[in-house]
């Protein structure tokens, strides 16, 4: 899992609160199985009642992504479309870009973050999460907050900064304990995690459709977040030969933890260790 550091950025842990102090405005929205962190620090020109119109514009997308693409939801429209009841052409325009999406992370994964080869029939679920982030930090920074940070439960999207001349600082969980960082990560744009840890075993090989991570944890940096989200997946569950692939996606680099521990990295992965 991947955390906003404590030590620059804070946390936003207390779901329905905001502060203030300095404009800084916190917010959490229980959505899409998970806790959608929102951390904005808008600009002094900006009045709160456009700040929250824009959050609450934010907070509905996600809500409808979720109406959209939650396989938990038998109606939902990728529900049907798996299903066969919805042709894709007649589907919401999202479900389509989705898909695309997918097909271009298949791609770049080699195969091993494949929607079309889970068990039960398609599911996007290791990219939407991501996608769904990224376009919530898109409408903030279309409405005018530009330093912001959308945290989709260890998926994270960025704009901006979180203060003059510096960087958002993201932790990297240990998959072993919830308590201890591994390091930490200066984002510009996208950081995502896949693991086990937090969902159980729900990883599964596309290509013998097995429930199954090479990694105990996979985290990916890049510029978009729902191409990071996707690697990660893909590098959780195809270990170092999904890592050596990844040493040929520009402007991506990646950090693996193994079942022993060991850290295994691609050649541009930077992790701040926090004893040094």
């Amino acid at each position: 899992m991947t955390r906003v550091d404590r030590q620059q950025a804070g946390t936003a842990e207390q779901a329905g609160t905001a502060e203030q102090a300095g404009r800084v405005i916190r917010r959490d929205e229980a959505v899409m199985g998970t806790v959608v962190s929102f951390d904005l620090r808008p600009p002094p020109q900006l009045g709160d009642s456009a700040v929250f119109a824009a959050l609450a514009r934010a907070r509905a997308l996600l809500q409808r992504m979720d109406a959209l693409f939650s396989l938990w939801k038998p109606e939902s429209p990728m529900s049907r479309l798996r299903r066969g009841e919805l042709a894709l052409a007649d589907a919401a325009p999202e479900l389509r870009e989705v898909l695309d999406r997918c097909e271009v992370a298949r791609q770049l994964s080699g195969g091993w973050f494949d929607p079309w080869s889970m068990p039960g029939g398609l599911d996007p679920t290791g990219l939407v999460k991501g996608w769904s982030a990224a376009r919530a930090l898109q409408l903030l920074v279309a409405c005018g907050i530009e330093d912001a940070m959308v945290n989709a439960g260890g998926d994270i999207a960025v704009g901006g900064s979180p203060e003059a001349g510096a960087r958002w600082r993201i932790g990297i969980q240990s998959p072993f304990s919830r308590h201890r960082l591994l390091g930490v990560v200066e984002v510009a744009s996208a950081i995502a995690t896949s693991g086990t840890y937090e969902r159980g075993a729900h990883l599964v090989d596309p290509h013998d459709r097995r429930q199954r991570n090479r990694l105990a944890s996979a985290t990916v940096v890049g510029p978009e977040l729902d191409l990071a989200d996707a690697l990660a997946t893909a590098l959780a569950v195809g270990g170092t030969e999904m890592l050596e692939a990844l040493e040929d996606v520009a402007s991506y680099e990646a950090l693996g933890v193994t079942a022993a521990g060991d850290l295994v990295r691609t050649s541009g992965f930077f992790l701040e260790d926090l004893g040094a």
